[in-house]
């Protein structure tokens, strides 16, 4: 084990609380707490919950998992929590208004594939893998009551999202309150002596340590870290919004989104995303200013570097090269899926059947948004009806998703 102030220095790095006191102080508690480790010999315990709101991990997620790899590389035990119980009322923290509430059978479908996409991340040997309901689920009313005498109303309306929907007279359910008291819990539950979240879930953490205290355990240590964005550079990165990047998509899909950024979001991306040093980050952002490096080929070197984490040298390189040849020279791919037509359908029909469009209605959108190309040609009429010949013909939704449609009964 490294000896505490290197582990210290590795740690804190990257770590923010928005307020420089809590900073020292966390920084302080987590010096203390590693001497400790290092003196007894015991790991620390920490932890990071997921909760399952949507099938996929993105990259947002994997800020604060690369947090908890680097504690696994320095010896410490962490926990990958999926809140299969949190995940019934949804973190309102970033949120402006109550999430719609999940099913049980929901909320297992889409945690079922969580495990796999964060062993992407985390060293699966070294990873815990629990679930909140399995103490959560076990509560009664009268132990709800004991959590909830620890806080105020007025604490919780105090939290910006409250405040605003409070302020504009719009409805805050009370079981959303109840989702700080089950965060918490989870660390009673655990004693960890570590939890990691993102700026915005400062409160939770903050007040897992209180529930500590009340059960007569030393309060956790909390990490925040602060929050991707999207690709569209402005909101956090969502599944919901539709501006995140999939950390199990092809290598394809991942180049071809982290090149469609903002140039402005490419620095909280070096920072938060890629494992580049911040030296390396500094030198290579001051060369952008400088005007000796071209944003666009900053960016080909960010996405290059992000989607290298989750996939091969060689799909890395045949996706910048499916990139250059399809965006930068408006080239169709050599391959491509094939999709028969029938005689009568459509080109919302085909939208929607090859999985370019959610539904009818936003196929006839895409079309009227000029945004649907067949053999280059922009496509004005929603109605027309595509006769392939024997080599086929490309439809194309956008600048990345192309189809090969061919005639009914042909391969």
């Amino acid at each position: 084990m490294l000896p505490v102030d290197q582990q210290l220095t590795i740690l804190m790095r990257g770590v923010d609380f928005g307020d420089r006191q809590t900073y020292e102080n966390m920084k302080s508690e987590l010096r203390q707490r590693l001497t400790e480790s290092v003196e007894t010999g015991r790991p620390l315990r920490i932890y990071c919950g997921y909760d399952p709101t949507s099938p996929d991990l993105h990259l947002g997620h994997t800020v604060t998992m690369r947090k908890l790899r680097q504690f696994q590389e320095l010896g410490h035990e962490v926990t990958f929590l999926i809140g299969n119980f949190t995940g019934l009322i949804g973190d309102p923290s970033d949120k402006d208004s109550a999430r719609p509430q999940q099913t049980d059978a929901e909320v297992m479908e889409k945690a079922r594939t969580y495990t796999d996409q964060a062993f992407r991340v985390l060293d699966k040997e070294r990873t815990q893998v629990r679930y909140n309901a399995e103490w959560l689920s076990e509560l009664s009313f009268k132990d709800v009551i004991h959590l909830a005498s620890n806080f105020t109303v007025q604490q919780f309306l105090a939290r910006d999202k409250f405040s605003q929907r409070h302020e504009k007279g719009e409805a805050i359910w009370l079981h959303e309150f109840f989702y700080a008291l089950m965060q918490g819990y989870d660390a009673v539950a655990m004693r960890t002596d570590v939890q990691l979240g993102g700026t915005d879930q400062l409160f939770n953490l903050m007040a897992g340590r209180k529930l500590m205290e009340s059960f007569g355990l030393r309060p956790q240590i909390a990490i925040t870290l602060p929050i991707l964005v999207g690709t569209d550079g402005e909101l956090r990165m969502s599944k919901s919004t539709g501006n995140y990047i999939g950390i199990a998509e092809s290598a394809e899909e991942m180049y071809g989104k982290l090149m469609s950024i903002p140039d402005s979001a490419m620095r909280n991306y070096a920072e938060l995303a890629s494992s580049w040093h911040p030296d390396f980050i500094q030198e290579r952002f001051k060369a952008l200013a400088d005007g000796r490096v071209h944003p666009r080929d900053l960016k080909m070197e960010l996405a290059r570097e992000i989607t290298g984490l989750f996939h091969s040298p060689a799909e890395v390189e045949a996706a910048e090269q499916h990139f250059v040849r399809t965006i930068q020279q408006g080239e169709a791919p050599e391959d491509m899926p094939e999709l028969q037509v029938n005689a009568d359908e459509t080109i919302v029909d085909l939208l929607e059947r090859a999985g370019f469009s959610s539904s009818r209605s936003q196929a006839k959108r895409d079309v009227a948004g000029e945004g649907v190309r067949l053999d280059g040609e922009v496509v004005a009429d929603p109605q027309m009806q595509p006769q392939p010949g024997a080599e086929g013909m490309v439809l194309q939704k956008g600048k990345r998703r192309f189809v090969r449609l061919m005639p009914s009964g042909q391969r």
